[in-house]
């Protein structure tokens, strides 16, 4: 963390905005959180300065200078353990930012604009249009954590603030930062936003509900409509069964059903596709080529939601010879009911 000593240099050297309020918000923002958070901070500003020159945007004329810099430097304090309530930590730090900026006098009217900046700056397609201050700090913010626009700024900027303000592997330790306040408090984490779908990567298969899942939770018995309407596996048993069945008619969604989002197939030895659009061409091409297959059960343990599967295989029209195999599956029980491939490998074995 930086000093007390350093900071007069930072507002130096990086042009910050210097007034008393500013230099308060730093102190509080150094206080109370860890480097990387007031580094990722003052950074954002400082691009999203560049973004506001780079639109011909005026300081002090379109859009408030010293409310920017407010808006970015206390945009993450929801994520330290003063800020940390019962709310997705971007509202949390709304709050917390407001009544930090309240018991310095600040007028509601640039409170609010504050409040929405760092509420919504996770939300593509709202923070854009709810002003220039809250729009550029989420223009600023989206360019340190995941460079966009970073083409846009002033050629050695980055380098420049980077110099001064070190990155300390920012993306990461602020993803584990979230992480870890949702893992403590999950309510903080509600499966349809930026905090939820950052603690599903970091819980079991199927433990954190996504769209589908809750629509299937939901109580009122809608069901999948047109190509998203087929059979699903019911069992681990039924994947091969309906695998077959699609190849041999052709239906390449149906085939795709059959497979999770970054699943792992073995299309022939040697060769391993991983997620459903290389994994689509692979199975367009067994279609194209009149591939039928037999199956016939080897093998099954399952455990819980997981399965593993092993078949004898052969496939026939993808060459001029039968492929004959040991195939090796690892299955996967989906929250809406259905059995789908996590790994499919007919020559693992």
């Amino acid at each position: 963390m930086m000093t007390t000593d350093a900071r007069p240099s930072v507002f130096q050297q990086l042009d910050l905005p210097d007034t008393s309020l500013t230099r308060d918000a730093y102190a509080h923002v150094e206080r109370i959180t860890a480097a990387f958070v007031l580094h990722h901070s003052a950074r954002s500003y400082v691009f999203a300065r560049a973004h506001a020159q780079n639109q011909g945007l005026r300081a002090g004329t379109d859009y408030d200078d010293e409310l920017l810099f407010l808006s970015c430097v206390l945009h993450d304090i929801g994520l330290s353990e003063e800020g940390n309530g019962d709310q997705r930590f971007e509202v949390d730090g709304a709050d917390a930012a407001a009544a930090f900026l309240r018991d310095r006098g600040v007028e509601e009217r640039r409170i609010a604009i504050a409040w929405d900046a760092i509420a919504l700056h996770t939300s593509d397609g709202i923070a854009e249009r709810k002003g220039t201050e809250v729009a550029l700090a989420q223009a600023g913010i989206g360019t340190d954590i995941l460079g966009v626009g970073r083409e846009s700024l002033p050629s050695g900027l980055a380098d420049d603030v980077h110099a001064l303000l070190p990155r300390l592997d920012l993306g990461y330790a602020l993803s584990d930062a979230i992480v870890a306040q949702a893992k403590a408090k999950p309510h903080k984490a509600s499966p349809l936003t930026f905090p939820g779908d950052l603690l599903r990567h970091h819980l079991p298969y199927g433990a954190h509900p996504g769209w589908y899942d809750l629509l299937a939770a939901a109580g009122w018995g809608d069901k999948p409509v047109g190509a998203d309407a087929r059979r699903r596996a019911e069992t681990p048993q039924q994947v091969g069964t309906l695998f077959v069945e699609y190849l041999e008619a052709g239906d390449i969604e149906g085939l795709m059903s059959l497979y999770e989002p970054n699943a792992h197939f073995v299309p022939t030895p040697g060769t391993h596709l991983v997620g459903r659009d290389a994994i689509r061409e692979a199975l367009q091409q067994m279609i194209d080529t009149g591939a039928r297959l037999k199956l016939e059960l080897r093998d099954i343990r399952q455990a819980g939601d997981v399965a593993l599967v092993s078949n004898h295989a052969t496939l026939t029209g993808a060459g001029p010879e039968p492929v004959i195999s040991t195939t090796t599956e690892i299955l996967r029980h989906r929250p809406d009911g259905g059995w789908v491939h996590a790994v499919d490998d007919p020559f693992f074995g």
